[in-house]
């Protein structure tokens, strides 16, 4: 026998040589006794249980030189006998107990198992040989190179198929372990948005939120098939899940981080009632088992019956009832297909589709709706010559008419409920599910005194100029030093007029601009020379304040494109002489001002009026007339700006909201924070010049002891009128102007709206707001 297993054979005899006989030989030339014992000596020890083999050779047949075996006494010709390393035997107490302990655990799996066992073997001994087909042989035997790794076709059927049977026991598992949750989340519980004055009183309850649930028998046939064709037109006949759209949905989720779509409406009504919006794996899978199970348990128009009344269609509405009256005005039951397609293409975002806030979306809102009645059209539920109707887009209205109240206070709302989300980092979604109590930062006494003062305007404004009333607007606000926005006057009724001209930046600034040029004077110098050393200025400094006087720079006269000098003109072309900047700012002189923004730079005059609260985007071009206030800041912000000098030259964003919780538990919310905006001794000469301005302008009103600092504003052109002032840190801005919002957002010439010189309309405002407050 020839030896494969890697060992060297060593002869032993055994037995005494019989007469006449001849040994044999193997292949090799070596020869070897009948019954000779040989032994296998490793080269190095091996371990256990490894197996070496062993080739029979039949040697050859030859009577004539001994004895002849018989044919059962030889192994077959190439035969192999297996050797295997036997573990040596422990001796010694440790063998005895480590046996007795394997033959005991042994014992007990054996009888535990024992009568399951009896029960399997049948099926075990007809799965056995198929089982040996598929059990794995690496490297494969028979096969050359890369193919020895390669799974037979049984190999990979069994290995399909029992992974359809693991996943099909893991389904049918979390199907049975899923209930359908008994309570409602708080998508289905939507509550009402509180607002708080700054003493804590309740302000505003924004009931937009509150749900009209509408049986399904209420809500036209067209209306629900909008909504299916969009969403989902196989829904009454899909088990409740889309396999495709749910995989797709996974294949987003997961592999692009995407989180869009592939929910049927049975899974959308689920999220809806019974799950957060979290778009995450686990959810989907709850939110699918969930679905499949309510689908067996409750019928398809009761479900698309929740659908209809639980989806978010923007604009704080949930349900088709809010939607339709919030969009068209209308009860869902007056809705025709094309109102209804419309409606339908909320869902997939009303923050897209709602055609009033952009351009953008206006073109997508058609465009889906579009695609909605096409779809309609194709499923069977709108004949083509109704659809070929339906060729116009159903404008929406441009506000939701259950947002307003007609009270000052939808104003305020407006203003508080877009800083609350701004600040807090609070979706429209999510702000619109309520639950939420705003604590602004409004006073009602100041808020009270403004609107009456503003509204007392208005009436004699329809007394004197009925021709120009209907275009006329007032916009107020008062800000307090560190940055709290207390008062607002938005318009005469949110519901006929949602524009808040408190906090529009449509009209020039004027020469309420003015100090601003004086504290970047103050401030940073200014260069009489060409890249040479900055000069020092003061109240003192003496200017040109003579009418139409031309504006120079360093190099000569300044031209402007039209190739003309440009000059500066004051109120009425009336000149002043020489002057110094701080009487030039009590009395408001254009012409030195114009001049001091060049002397100082345009560039530096633009910084100081934004460090001050003004926004970079209201900020006028960068020309001369920056000095004289071709900036068009809302009165929000001019009250800001004037309160920086009130504050000491430190300047805090406005801000509505001071504190929000939800359901009793503290929102995260970012307070603005004081910030640097100009020296205080340059505040404090800002203030001092205003303060007597106030005096100059108003000396029977004002007492020495009064701490009151302010300016008129007025344009070249005549298109706005401002009186801005502080008195006891609070800064007040009013201003009135003329403009058509039918036609444009272009300013109109006031043509005497605004009052004369000596009894001014935005004074006799601001002074009647404040006074009564002390």
């Amino acid at each position: 026998m020839a030896s494969e297993g890697g060992g060297r054979p060593h002869r032993r005899r055994e037995t005494p040589k019989q007469p006449g006989h001849r040994p044999t030989e193997d292949r090799g030339g070596a020869s070897f006794d009948p019954d000779e014992t040989m032994q296998l000596k490793a080269g190095a020890p091996l371990p256990p249980d490894t197996t070496m083999q062993l080739k029979a050779v039949t040697p050859p047949r030859t009577g004539a030189t001994g004895p002849e075996r018989p044919d059962a006494a030889l192994p077959p010709a190439d035969a192999t006998m297996q050797l295997r390393v036997v573990q040596p035997e422990m001796s010694g107490r440790r063998a005895t107990r480590k046996k007795a302990t394997q033959s005991s655990a042994l014992t007990r799996v054996t009888a535990h198992f024992a009568p399951y066992a009896g029960k399997l073997a049948p099926y075990v001994r007809k799965l056995a040989p198929y089982a040996r087909k598929l059990k794995p042989a690496y490297p494969r035997p028979g096969r050359d190179g890369w193919r020895r790794w390669v799974p037979s076709w049984r190999q990979w059927l069994g290995a399909v198929l029992a992974s359809i049977g693991l996943s099909g026991t893991f389904l049918v598992i979390a199907y049975a372990a899923t209930d359908i949750p008994e309570n409602l989340n708080s998508y289905a519980t939507q509550q009402d948005n509180v607002y708080f004055w700054s003493d804590g009183t309740p302000m505003a309850r924004t009931g937009w939120v509150q749900r009209q649930a509408m049986p399904l028998k209420d809500i036209p046939v067209q209306v629900r098939w909008a909504v299916l064709a969009a969403e989902n037109e196989s829904f009454y006949t899909d088990p409740g899940i889309s396999v495709k759209g749910l995989s797709r949905a996974l294949w987003r989720t997961v592999g692009e981080g995407d989180t869009q779509g592939g929910s049927t409406i049975t899974q959308q009504y689920v999220k809806n009632v019974y799950l957060t919006q979290n778009q995450t794996v686990g959810r989907k899978f709850t939110e699918a088992m969930i679905a499949l199970k309510l689908d067996n348990k409750m019928s398809k128009d009761k479900i698309l019956e929740g659908y209809l009344n639980t989806s978010w269609f923007g604009r704080g509405t949930y349900g088709i009832q809010r939607a339709s009256q919030a969009y068209y005005g209308k009860d869902v039951s007056q809705l025709n297909a094309s109102e209804a397609a419309f409606l339908a293409s909320l869902l997939k975002g009303a923050g897209l589709y709602d055609p009033t806030l952009s351009k953008a979306n206006h073109h997508r809102a058609v465009e889906r709706w579009s695609w909605i009645l096409d779809r309609m059209v194709k499923i069977g539920q709108l004949s083509p010559a109704e659809r070929a109707k339906y060729k116009t887009f159903p404008e929406p209205l441009k506000q939701n008419p259950l947002y307003d109240t007609g009270k000052q206070s939808d104003y305020l709302v407006e203003l508080a409920s877009q800083y609350a989300k701004k600040s807090a980092h609070i979706s429209d979604q999510q702000f619109d599910l309520g639950g939420y109590q705003i604590y602004t930062t409004f006073d009602r006494k100041r808020e009270d005194a403004l609107t009456d003062a503003v509204t007392k305007a208005r009436k004699q404004a329809k007394q004197k100029h009925p021709d120009l009333v209907k275009t006329a607007h007032y916009g107020a606000a008062s800000v307090a030093a560190d940055g709290r926005i207390l008062a607002v006057y938005g318009g005469p009724d949110h519901r006929r007029q949602g524009y808040n001209e408190s906090n529009a930046a449509t009209v020039p600034a004027g020469s309420a601009f003015l100090p601003f040029v004086y504290a970047a004077g103050l401030e940073h110098g200014v260069r009489k020379t060409r890249g040479g050393p900055a000069t020092p200025v003061t109240p003192e400094s003496v200017y040109d304040g003579n009418d139409g006087v031309p504006v120079t720079t360093p190099e000569g006269p300044y031209w402007d494109r039209s190739g003309k000098k440009v000059s500066a003109h004051n109120d009425g072309k009336r000149s002043y002489g020489q002057i110094t900047l701080g009487q030039a700012l009590a009395r408001s002189v254009n012409t030195p001002f114009m001049q001091l923004g060049m002397d100082a730079g345009l560039t530096e005059v633009r910084r100081t009026a934004e460090a001050a609260g003004l926004l970079p985007s209201s900020i006028g071009p960068q020309v001369p007339a920056l000095s004289l206030g071709n900036s068009t800041p809302s009165a929000i912000r001019m009250a800001s700006g004037y309160a920086t000098f009130a504050a000491d030259g430190t300047h805090t964003e406005p801000y509505s909201v001071r504190r929000i919780t939800r359901n009793g538990a503290t929102v995260a919310l970012r307070t603005p924070k004081p910030q640097r905006a100009v020296a205080s001794s340059v505040a404090r000469q800002v203030t001092e010049a205003l303060a007597e301005s106030v005096r100059i302008a108003h000396p029977e009103a004002v007492s020495a002891s009064d701490q009151v600092a302010g300016k008129a504003g007025t344009t070249p052109d005549d298109t706005a009128s401002w009186y801005v002032g502080t008195a006891t840190s609070v800064s007040t801005a009013v201003v009135v102007y003329r403009m058509d919002l039918s036609k444009s957002l272009e300013p109109l010439e006031l043509k005497g709206l605004d009052g004369t010189a000596t009894n001014a309309v935005p004074y006799t405002i601001w002074s009647s707001a404040v006074r009564p407050l002390g």
